[in-house]
């Protein structure tokens, strides 16, 4: 938890210490699947490389556990929440075609046959990373629009979305100076 406290504080250095201290107890579990997710995230927003290597790792020790008989425990990493985590690392390393490949596969993995979304954190998040490359490709309109979107569906965890959607708004901002459109992220962030 203080890994994952102190990442969405911001405190990056902090959380990637956190997370090593915490896989060097917690070695061979789901709980260091998770740590590493964690130190990834945090390096990837240090402007880290390398993070290839540690997202190999994790998805080579997931690959040798159990499949989780509880996926919906917090604590509990399975395949389709690795993916979740990677789309996070790749989204901060501005690997937009492998953000958009794992936001894409993530929305699949969580739309019911009937259309309900089973996870709307996580369709939130992809909706913000697929906003993230909508900016980035130059579609301001898009990037706010999906932005915005995010913002509305996300529920359960309005820190970590906030912490997300506050890094599209100052990316948006500072590629697109001046442009009004922002603004309407801006009113939506605020509303979180």
């Amino acid at each position: 938890m203080t890994a994952w406290f102190a990442l969405t504080q911001g405190q990056f250095r902090r959380a990637v210490d956190a997370s090593r201290r915490g896989q060097a107890v917690a070695q061979g579990t789901s709980v260091q699947v998770q740590l590493i997710a964690q130190e990834a995230k945090a390096r990837a927003r240090l402007g880290e490389s390398g993070l290839t290597t540690v997202l190999e790792s994790g998805r080579h020790l997931l690959d040798e556990l159990p499949y989780p008989d509880r996926p919906d425990n917090h604590f509990k990493v399975d395949p389709a929440k690795w993916d979740y985590y990677a789309m996070d690392v790749h989204r901060m390393a501005q690997d937009d075609a492998e953000a958009s490949e794992y936001a894409a596969s993530v929305i699949s993995d969580n739309i019911g046959p009937d259309g309900t979304e089973l996870s709307p954190m996580r369709i939130a998040e992809c909706r913000l990373t697929l906003a993230f490359v909508a900016g980035r490709d130059g579609d301001l309109e898009q990037a706010v629009g999906l932005g915005v979107e995010g913002l509305k569906d996300g529920h359960q965890s309005k820190v970590h979305l906030r912490m997300i959607a506050s890094e599209l708004d100052q990316e948006l901002r500072r590629r697109f100076p001046g442009e009004g459109t922002v603004i309407g992220l801006a009113e939506a962030l605020r509303a979180v």
